[in-house]
């Protein structure tokens, strides 16, 4: 059996590439993400592939190699760049990340807020690339689904 990979989408500069280098314990620091990039198990994707509706058809293509979708909300931003009900539009599981949760800018009620407006319903995870908080758990889940 072929092992499914994990999508990471998101706005640009959510921690999305933070997130894939805490979740393969890569302690690099984390750079900007030009195209697709994989990881492994893991398909990073640049933020403007989810900020612009030019580039959906990109995301649901790549999201047939895999078998999970994260869809990545800043606890430090006040507003969504994800469609309502985005997460309906992949043939895949879709999980929630809220990234920077510790940042002293940090809104995590309004952070899943806005994200149950794209992912109505499923898991939502809070995490931190620089604690790690939330990342050990958010693995051992990503794992079972592969």
């Amino acid at each position: 059996m072929t092992m499914r990979k994990v999508m990471i989408i998101g706005a640009i500069e959510a921690g999305k590439s933070s997130l894939v280098r805490a979740l393969c314990q890569d302690d690099q620091p984390a750079r900007k993400t030009q195209t697709l990039e994989y990881h492994d198990w893991i398909i990073d994707t640049p933020g403007e592939y989810s900020e612009n509706p030019m580039y959906y058809r990109s995301l649901m293509a790549t999201a047939l190699e895999a078998g999970t979708l994260i869809m990545v909300q800043d606890a430090t931003r006040d507003r969504n760049y994800f469609p309502p009900g985005f997460a309906h539009g992949f043939p895949i599981t879709p999980i929630g990340v809220i990234t920077k949760i510790d940042h002293p800018a940090a809104n995590v009620e309004k952070a899943v807020s806005l994200l149950r407006e794209s992912l109505p319903e499923g898991e939502i995870f809070l995490t931190s690339s620089v604690s790690k908080y939330g990342i050990e758990e958010l693995r051992a889940r990503l794992m079972q689904g592969r």
